[in-house]
């Protein structure tokens, strides 16, 4: 169904090939997962799928793509409409109408495709993806993984024969991921769909393909296997594959229930043992997190917003001390961006109250703002405008007072290897991302919201986030992060508050709170429960303190 051929891609003023080498065959009927750094070429060899690359990118393509047998040097993206459906990294760059349901039948009426056909689509689209409730709402009202799941269905209507998906999970809760997964599992066993997809959060989708490429990176070209034989050899991988790397299981574990049937006697060496908290990043704590606990950074007391007719959030009282991290958690749409966002004032009180700093968000100066909280919302560029990577350093610097190169260094360490010139719109989603956090922390402010800070992020893009986040915990920094990546919030959370329908439903230690939820707890966590372990750096450095 889909055929690389010598494939190579070039972009101008790039001092590498984005791809280079790619001879890859899927076959009809195949779901094949593409996995690799960030800024490995995910998105270039998907975009080759669709014709966007080169047709709308520009660069320079080498070599031959073909689907269903028609070529897309000569073919446009129009005219592979009806064979391949595409959804980005950014559900917003795609919407071309106001409401969810209108953006479900858009595509269809694009095609021509019957009125009858249509409606009878949109009705099965809606069911499948949960999106009945939603169907008469402005798209510009849903929450980031709302918007997520009305950009799948809006291809998913069309019934294309190939489906190309960049990071289709990224940015849904842990129950609508498996919902987004299981439709896509029927489409390939049922319909005989292909599917192409990227995504970072291989714990999720991982035991479900055929067929994995490994794209390493710098125009490497790719290795193509079964799902475990890449896995043993990959950069990045999900928990389970960690754990059954470091212990030795043969064959490798892709799902929990795997990992499970091999663990037994993991779970016998672990049973007079406990947790270790990590070693400290730091040497020593500064003064301001010897205090951490008596210092509420953030605190809502009975807070309740309501947003566009909407009840966002009912009653919310929740407190922020220094030093602490805590993971906000919950379903899409439960209120989790609202609460950041009243935090920085972009929302203010129906009820109740706001503080962040000492301040009262809504109703601060935002330089006065600025200095006390940052903000790294969902969409990166939000934060990002001037044309290179070097003057959004530059700017940063400039606006935190900060020294000159201080936000280049964060860049540095977080972003390695990413030239000053770069367009920041050049940059994949996890790269702009990590670029605007940098923008953020070069302020230092003393609370730090992150909303969904590890979308578009690989595995050690996310242990370098891990690490900088842990050494703001230990100066005293407060972090309150809102995520749907369990695997994050048991990495580097000492609470984790669950939101639903805008209402606390859950409040209290990590380890507590996500052992006690099957849709919330790490996959560690579900292969040794009910043990507490939550990460395999934690089943690691219990079992050396032993041996």
């Amino acid at each position: 169904m889909i055929r690389f051929e010598h494939v190579g891609v070039t972009y101008a003023d790039s001092p590498a090939p984005a791809l280079s080498g790619v001879d890859l065959t899927i076959p009809e009927g195949e779901l094949c997962l593409l996995v690799g750094p960030s800024g490995s070429g995910k998105s270039t060899l998907l975009g080759a799928v669709s014709g966007l690359v080169p047709h709308f990118t520009g660069g320079t393509l080498r070599g031959r793509v073909t689907v269903d047998g028609r070529d897309t040097r000569t073919h446009r993206p129009r005219e592979l409409a009806d064979v391949v459906g595409t959804v980005g990294q950014d559900p917003l760059a795609h919407f071309v109408t106001d409401t969810v349901e209108d953006e479900l039948a858009y595509g269809m009426e694009s095609l021509g495709i019957a009125p009858a056909t249509m409606r009878r689509r949109v009705e099965e689209t809606l069911d499948l993806l949960g999106l009945a409730g939603l169907r008469d709402r402005p798209l510009a009202t849903l929450s980031g993984g709302q918007q997520q799941r009305v950009a799948i269905g809006s291809v998913l209507t069309a019934h294309p024969k190939v489906l190309v998906l960049d990071e289709p999970t990224s940015a849904l809760d842990p129950g609508a991921a498996e919902e987004v997964l299981a439709v896509l599992q029927r489409l390939v066993h049922d319909l005989g769909t292909t599917v192409l997809l990227a995504e970072h959060r291989l714990e999720r989708v991982v035991q479900y393909a055929d067929q994995v490429v490994l794209l390493p990176g710098a125009g490497q070209p790719p290795t193509v296997g079964a799902p475990a034989d890449i896995m043993s050899i990959s950069p990045v991988h999900p928990p389970v594959v960690a754990l059954g790397r470091a212990y030795g299981w043969s064959p490798l574990p892709l799902s929990v229930r795997d990992a499970r049937r091999r663990a037994s006697d993991l779970r016998e060496r672990l049973a007079p043992l406990a947790p270790q908290a990590p070693a400290a990043s730091v040497p020593s704590p500064s003064p301001a997190a010897s205090v951490s606990v008596a210092v509420a950074v953030a605190e809502t007391v009975r807070l309740s917003i309501r947003r566009g007719g909407v009840q966002a959030l009912s009653g919310v009282s929740l407190s922020v001390s220094a030093g602490e991290t805590v993971a906000l958690m919950g379903r899409n749409g439960a209120g989790k961006s609202t609460l950041l966002g009243s935090l920085v004032g972009l929302h203010k009180p129906t009820s109740g109250s706001v503080t962040a700093g000492g301040l009262v968000p809504h109703a601060a100066k935002p330089r006065d703002l600025l200095r006390r909280v940052g903000l790294v919302p969902q969409e990166p560029r939000d934060l990002l405008y001037t044309e290179t990577v070097a003057a959004e350093c530059a700017a940063a610097d400039s606006d935190a007072g900060a020294e000159p190169g201080t936000c280049r260094a964060l860049v540095s360490r977080l972003l390695p290897g990413v030239p000053d010139a770069t367009h920041p719109r050049d940059l994949s989603e996890g790269q702009r991302l990590t670029l605007a956090l940098a923008v953020v922390l070069t302020a230092r402010p003393p609370l730090l919201l992150l909303d969904e800070p590890t979308r578009g992020l690989d595995y050690a893009a996310k242990s370098r986030l891990v690490s900088a986040l842990r050494e703001l915990a230990a100066e005293g920094h407060a972090t309150l992060l809102a995520t749907h990546d369990v695997e994050l919030a048991a990495e580097v959370a000492d609470r984790v508050v669950i939101l639903a329908d805008g209402e606390v439903v859950a409040d209290g230690p990590t380890a507590e709170i996500v052992v006690s939820s099957p849709a919330f707890a790490p996959q560690v966590s579900k292969v040794l429960g009910p043990q507490p372990w939550l990460t395999v750096a934690q089943v690691q450095r219990a079992l050396e303190s032993v041996s």
